[in-house]
């Protein structure tokens, strides 16, 4: 069972109602007068501490809204953070970004402390646009819309009305029928909300079309590179997109002969393309999901067992699947109370599984961050740098799976449909990558065109070996159950680059695992400012998508799942 949905686990330490005194308190930053680098080193920790503390409260409503999108007072509460809180935070945080921009002690702050902090504010302040606040406020709404209609997605499934998760575990069924019966099911679903969907995205392109030509940009594209202060170039992500194409399909498509024969079929239809080769689900209740992802959390160390103990007992775990639920999962920070919160709605499956693991990397670089460094700052959070950690944490416990799986050869499918979802890291989110290069880029698609690209480049890569006929439209439709298209734009491709840092870090663990689990808590705990490769460094990988390096951890992949006969 998961706990009472009414119990406290993040700090209000501001009414957020007060809009009045949040407002006196932001302006009373901005009339302090800076003569020094310690008067700028203390306005800097000030206005810090009152960021966290409104940071705390703004999560804390999120996640409710999301654990219960039906309550109406959540809602309105949530609402509020969106329509109020955040256009005030946006127009005031302009104001202090160039506060500190203009002040003539920013470049005598230390380098490698604050750094990426300038960089991060010079962006910030060359973005920012006052008319493109009521803008992002309507783009916040649609987000929280398209979570209202999701988390009240519903399935009839044998005379029963069932949550959508539900009806996405039963694409692990053993009986092929199922699968078949399961994916049609989902499928009608999206259909039912499809022309909602094509709206809300329809109008998300051109919010965020006219978002970009507001701040000087020719497309939605080149603004999020900026946006996103990467250390890597379009050009770098068309590069790795034809370098997967290259290496990592054929590969693909080589192991799918292989789960084909397995499964005793002489086409490989979408519903065979899931993790279905173990007799049962690993669990029945949360409960009991709990207790063994805690077992093996607490073989690969201790440290990582007593963080989800931790959270366990104090609330911070929110993993079942009910209706009114948002769909998807996540991990987030609460930078006051020092502590970290993993949310997911999915029903017992082996994804659900490794989510719940996957999820775990986040928590526990979250831990070890502040413990080390303090609440880590929104600048720093790389997902470049966080998903090395979650994958990583996958790939840690891949020889731990027999907790669930104790009979020896659901524990080799195990091992092997994790490695599959290593394959399918490194080619689905960097697929979904260009889909979002070409939505942005053509902002006047229409959603036909949309649909017709999204199938031709699901073909080019997930599906290359899956048989579509007939299908073209289910699968043309399916970009609409991707939450990160609609709410963290852009958010796809680092995915796909930090696999391949996990895929060293599990070479590592497998020559010295004592070795590769404490560079990934060094990694985990290293400092924030430094540069993505730094990190990378300080976890023992490399950060290169490199040609060379797809061509080498596709090989790596590849024999590792080999090897398990």
């Amino acid at each position: 069972m998961t706990q009472d949905l009414g119990q406290n686990y993040y700090k209000e330490l501001i009414d957020l109602k007060d809009v009045k005194g949040i407002e006196t308190q932001i302006q009373s930053l901005l009339d302090v007068a800076i003569e020094s680098v310690s008067d700028l080193e203390k306005w800097l920790k000030d206005e810090h501490n009152l960021m966290i503390q409104i940071k705390e409260a703004t999560t804390g409503h999120l996640v409710d809204f999301y654990r219960n999108t039906e309550d109406p007072e959540i809602k309105s509460t949530y609402l509020h953070d969106q329509q109020v809180i955040q256009p005030l935070l946006m127009k005031y945080e302009a104001k202090l970004n160039e506060k500190v921009c203009e002040s003539p002690y920013l470049n005598q702050l230390d380098e490698k402390r604050y750094g990426l902090m300038r960089r991060v504010r010079e962006s910030k302040v060359k973005l920012f646009r006052e008319e493109n606040i009521p803008l992002m406020v309507r783009e916040q709404e649609l987000c929280t819309k398209y979570s209202e209609i999701m988390g009240g997605l519903t399935v009839e499934w044998d005379g029963e009305e069932k949550p959508f998760p539900y009806i996405q575990s039963q694409l692990d069924h053993l009986d092929r029928a199922i699968r078949e019966k399961a994916y049609h099911a989902m499928m009608s679903a999206h259909r039912q909300i499809k022309s909602d969907m094509d709206a809300i995205m329809d109008e998300l392109v051109q919010l965020r079309h006219q978002i970009a030509l507001n701040a000087g940009f020719e497309n939605y594209r080149d603004y999020m590179f900026v946006e996103k202060n990467r250390e890597y170039s379009v050009q770098d992500c068309y590069d790795f997109h034809e370098n997967v194409e290259k290496h990592i399909i054929p590969a693909w498509n080589r192991l799918a002969e292989v789960f084909k024969s397995k499964l005793g079929v002489d086409t490989y239809r979408p519903w065979d393309n899931t993790a279905k080769l173990m007799k049962n689900p690993p669990y029945s209740e949360v409960s009991t999901l709990m207790d063994g992802v805690s077992e093996m959390l607490g073989k690969t160390d201790p440290y990582f067992a007593d963080r989800f103990d931790y959270m366990r007992e104090n609330g911070l775990l929110d993993l079942g699947d009910r209706k009114g639920k948002s769909p998807g999962g996540f991990c987030t920070s609460l930078p006051v109370s020092g502590d970290t919160f993993v949310f997911a709605n999915f029903s017992p499956s082996f994804f659900s599984l490794i989510a719940l693991i996957h999820e775990m990397g986040h928590a526990v670089n979250g831990y070890l961050q502040f413990s080390e460094n303090g609440p880590t700052e929104d600048y720093q959070q790389r997902m470049e740098v966080a998903e090395l950690y979650s994958h990583g944490m996958e790939l840690l416990l891949l020889d731990k799976l027999d907790r669930f799986y104790p009979e020896e050869e659901d524990f080799k499918s195990a091992q092997r449909e994790e490695l599959r979802r290593a394959f399918t890291m490194l080619y689905g989110p960097l697929s979904g990558d260009l889909f979002q290069h070409w939505m942005y880029t053509n902002p006047t698609h229409t959603a036909k065109e949309r649909d017709e690209k999204y199938f031709e480049i699901a073909k080019r890569y997930g599906l290359s070996p899956v048989d579509t006929s007939g299908l073209e439209a289910e699968v043309g439709m399916s970009w609409a159950g991707t939450l990160h298209y609609f709410q963290v734009p852009f958010y796809n491709i680092e995915y796909s680059i930090s696999m391949l840092g996990s895929l060293q870090l599990l070479e590592n663990y497998q020559k010295n695992p004592e070795q590769a689990v404490e560079s990934f808590k060094r990694g985990a705990s290293a400092d924030y400012n430094q540069s993505i490769a730094a990190i990378y460094e300080e976890t023992g990988v490399d950060f290169d998508f490199s040609e060379q390096a797809v061509k080498r951890m596709g090989e790596f992949l590849e024999k590792v799942i080999q090897d398990i006969n």
